[in-house]
C-alpha cells in the first residue's frame, strides 16, 4: 500500500489528479531532455526496458520543502502525481507501464512550513471486531470548529506553519490528528511521517486546503512514529519530457 492510498476512502485529495495543461517538448525513443525558462531543475528520462522508464534530474530550487514526480499519458494532461520526494532524491522509476503508450513527466517544487512534530506510540495488536464496526467515522478528512484563526502567506511566512497538531489513538492502527490551519493560501498539505528508526520524514497522505481533522490508517511498521502537517504551494513547473514506450517484452526474453 502506498503512502498516498492510505487517506482513508473519502478523502478528496486535492493534489492526487490535477488537471492542468503542460507544454511539451519533442518525442523520443530513448531519451528526451528539455528546458523551461525560469526553473532551475532540467527533467531527463530514459526506458531501461520497453516498459520501464527512470526519471533523473538537476538542479533544484532554493528554499523547496520536497518535489513532486507527475505524469500523464496526453500533453495536455491530466497530469497524476506518482510520488512527494525529498530535495535530495534525484531519481524516480517508473516500471511496468503499458505498452506502445506516451508518458509525460514533469517535476513542480513545493514550498510551505511545517507543524511541530508529535510522536505516536500505538498498542500491540490488530483492529479488533468493534473496531471494524465503528467504520471508522473519525478517519475522513474534515474541517471543524468555526473559531476564525489569523492568517498567513505560506511561501513567505513561518507562521503559516500548522499548530497545536494532537493525536489521539483511536485503536491499535489508527490515530485521527487534529491541527489548527494559519495557512491563507495553501494549495494542498501534507500529512508527513517518520517512523521511529528513520532519519527522515516521507509523505503518509496528502489532504485539502483548510482540513483541520483527518485519520491515518498506519502500517505494521507505523506502530511507533512522528508525525507533523505541512501547508503547502507548488511552484513552477520543470521542462516536460516524453517518451513512447514499445511493445510488452515476451515472458522468455524478461524471465518474468
Amino acid at each position: 500500500m502506498t503512502a498516498t492510498a492510505r487517506a482513508w476512502a473519502g478523502a478528496s485529495a486535492a493534489a492526487l489528479v490535477l488537471a492542468l495543461a503542460a507544454c511539451t517538448s519533442p518525442p523520443s525513443m530513448a531519451k528526451t531532455t528539455g528546458t523551461a525558462t525560469g526553473t532551475a531543475t532540467r527533467l531527463t528520462a530514459v526506458l531501461d526496458s520497453p516498459i520501464d522508464i527512470t526519471l533523473r534530474w538537476t538542479g533544484g530550487e532554493r528554499g523547496a520543502a520536497g518535489r513532486v514526480v507527475e505524469f500523464a499519458t496526453q500533453a495536455a494532461g491530466p497530469y497524476t502525481i506518482l510520488q512527494y520526494v525529498s530535495p535530495e532524491q534525484r531519481t524516480y522509476r517508473h516500471p511496468d507501464l503499458i505498452p506502445r503508450t506516451s508518458f509525460h513527466y514533469r517535476l513542480r517544487p513545493y514550498y510551505g512550513p511545517a507543524s511541530q512534530p508529535v510522536e505516536v506510540a500505538l498498542p500491540p495488536g490488530g483492529l479488533t471486531e468493534q473496531d471494524q464496526r465503528h467504520d471508522h467515522e473519525w478517519a475522513p478528512p474534515r474541517t471543524v470548529g468555526g473559531r476564525v484563526v489569523p492568517t498567513h502567506p505560506v511561501r513567505d511566512d513561518a507562521a503559516a506553519a500548522p499548530k497545536g497538531l494532537k493525536a489521539t489513538v483511536e485503536h491499535a492502527n489508527g490515530i485521527r490528528f487534529t491541527w489548527t490551519d494559519h495557512a491563507g493560501d495553501e494549495e494542498a498539505q501534507l500529512l508527513e511521517i517518520r517512523p521511529a528508526g528513520s532519519r527522515s520524514f516521507r509523505p503518509a497522505a496528502v489532504l485539502d486546503p483548510d482540513v483541520n481533522s483527518f485519520g491515518l490508517i498506519t502500517l505494521p511498521e507505523e506502530k511507533k512514529a512522528s508525525y507533523r502537517i505541512r501547508a503547502l504551494v507548488y511552484g513552477k513547473q520543470s521542462n516536460v519530457v516524453r517518451l513512447r514506450t514499445g511493445a510488452e517484452p515476451t515472458a522468455s526474453a524478461t524471465g518474468r
